[in-house]
């Protein structure tokens, strides 16, 4: 079996797992870790992950933020001055955090459930755009708004209780379970 396979095999024994209902917004996101070479063979496979959460007895929806900074961008009014010099952008990516995170939880409202899993697509899209958008500030801004599990699909690596997105030199602390293809969650 691939990578992806096991990753999957490890979500539907997870997923399948009794839920504790008393949990706090950043416990209520699950992980499901792979190398950032396997992005595309996941997105592949994502209804594998929908199908393991129905059978388990679960709803299942999803958001994708790839395409959310450049669809900001294209609205944003001072667009044409960034692209001339893009080291004004800096100034402008908090608003931009501001308006995926907004979009994130509107989104966890409208399609999440108490006995649902939110799966979060794209956010290896989020690298390289500054300090001010990270994917721990993104789910630091909307884990009080799941309402059963997110499950994020991050291209990355978990060592201990530290996350890598896309393998970057550094990470950070998050309460997240991790799902790993060794054994399920770790």
């Amino acid at each position: 079996m691939s990578y992806v396979d096991d990753l999957v095999a490890a979500y539907a024994r997870f997923v399948a797992l009794p839920w504790q209902a008393s949990l706090a917004g950043p416990q209520r996101v699950w992980m499901a870790i792979y190398p950032p070479e396997n992005e595309r063979r996941v997105r592949l496979h994502i209804q594998a992950f929908q199908t393991a959460t129905i059978e388990a007895g679960h709803q299942w929806a999803s958001i994708d933020v790839t395409t959310a900074f450049e669809s900001w961008m294209a609205q944003h009014r001072y667009r044409d001055s960034y692209f001339k010099n893009p080291r004004m952008l800096s100034g402008a990516l908090p608003s931009f955090l501001d308006d995926l995170a907004r979009d994130v939880r509107e989104d966890l409202s409208a399609k999440g459930t108490p006995d649902g899993v939110v799966a979060l697509l794209g956010v290896g899209a989020l690298f390289g755009l500054g300090d001010a958008v990270k994917v721990s500030a993104l789910l630091d801004r909307v884990s009080d708004a799941i309402a059963g599990r997110l499950l994020v699909l991050f291209p990355g690596q978990h060592e201990g209780n530290s996350y890598r997105l896309l393998d970057a030199r550094d990470g950070w602390n998050y309460l997240a379970t991790p799902i790993l293809p060794t054994g399920g969650a770790k």
